[in-house]
């Protein structure tokens, strides 16, 4: 009875050794970095950003591969459904992590279940904002507006079920108004359309539209957040604009596949937060209106755990629904 005690015990240890070993020499290849939405949105910009401080730091070779399509989706899944080696991971956000569980009535993947969160990134606000020649100066001009010609304003987002489009449609039962939904398949269309006067108000994570905005291109006319955006001091809070409470940021992080080995969660989980601390990559991405965010494997995790059941309630008061 004893050999095969030994037999198993040894098995154990050779695999521990084996784990152990691997961690140590990964990444011994480049790392696909998946970004599930189009080249040029606050997504993609913190992902390339985040990718070259990271091979910067370490030698490591990180492409950003993206994979946009079906409200983010399409690259999460692609995430869970890959070799749990460490060499595909995927910078996923609010949306595709908290809200599609509940707006999808068939999701391919299970955030909780089939991920396995690595650390939290970067957090924004989401920012409302009209075109430089709009004639809404303000919230209220908008909300007047709105109130006056019930469904006839467009509001464009970067796909449905977005936290821009849930947070909008959040506003409107708040505000008493009735907008018309313009979902994108990513940001960059949607930008140009509203700056050409094809749809009215556009509403997206402040990196995505700060160089518009700064630009002179875009009207801000309010931020989601809790208080102002450090890098758009001058816009007003949705809460300041007269509906006290309201908020919605989005967030964003690494995860891989489920099981990933807990030794590589821990190093890419160090050199992520290691980078994050940064100046460099701070001022870059406070630039673009994000605020840093690094955290544990665990924290990000309860994080996704906790929005799902927030966000979830959302989905379900606003009868959004996405087959």
């Amino acid at each position: 009875m004893q050999f095969p005690r030994r037999a198993a015990l040894g098995l154990v240890l050779v695999s521990a050794f084996a784990t152990a070993a691997f961690a140590q020499a990964w990444p011994a290849k480049p790392i696909k970095l998946i970004v599930p939405f189009p080249a040029g949105g606050g997504t993609d910009i913190i992902g390339r950003e985040l990718g070259q401080k990271l091979a910067a730091n370490t030698g490591w070779t990180v492409i950003v591969d993206n994979k946009p399509g079906s409200g983010g989706n399409l690259g999460v899944d692609a995430a869970a459904k890959s070799a749990p080696d460490g060499y595909t991971v995927v910078l996923g956000q609010t949306s595709n992590l908290a809200i599609n569980p509940t707006l999808y009535s068939k999701l391919p993947y299970d955030p909780v279940k089939d991920l396995a969160p690595v650390s939290m990134v970067a957090s924004a606000p989401l920012v409302l904002v009209v075109a430089a020649d709009s004639p809404y100066k303000t919230l209220a001009d908008l909300v007047a507006a709105a109130r006056s010609k019930p469904l006839e304003l467009n509001y464009a987002t970067s796909g449905n079920g977005t936290v821009a489009h849930l947070a909008t449609e959040l506003f409107q039962r708040t505000a008493n108004v009735k907008l018309t939904h313009v979902p994108y398949k990513g940001a960059a269309q949607g930008a140009t359309d509203l700056i050409g006067g094809q749809v009215q108000i556009y509403v997206s994570s402040v990196p995505t539209l700060i160089g518009h905005i700064k630009g002179g291109k875009m009207r801000a006319l309010a931020v989601t957040s809790a208080k102002r955006a450090d890098d758009l001091p001058q816009v007003p809070t949705v809460a300041e604009s007269g509906y006290k409470g309201f908020e919605a940021v989005t967030w964003f992080g690494i995860a891989g596949p489920a099981k990933l080995p807990k030794e590589v969660v821990a190093k890419l989980n160090a050199e992520i937060n290691k980078a994050l601390q940064a100046p460099d990559l701070l001022k870059k991405l406070s630039d673009q209106g994000a605020d840093v965010a690094g955290s544990t494997p665990e924290q990000f995790g309860k994080l996704i755990h906790d929005d799902i059941a927030r966000w979830g309630k959302v989905v379900k008061e606003s009868g959004a629904k996405v087959d």
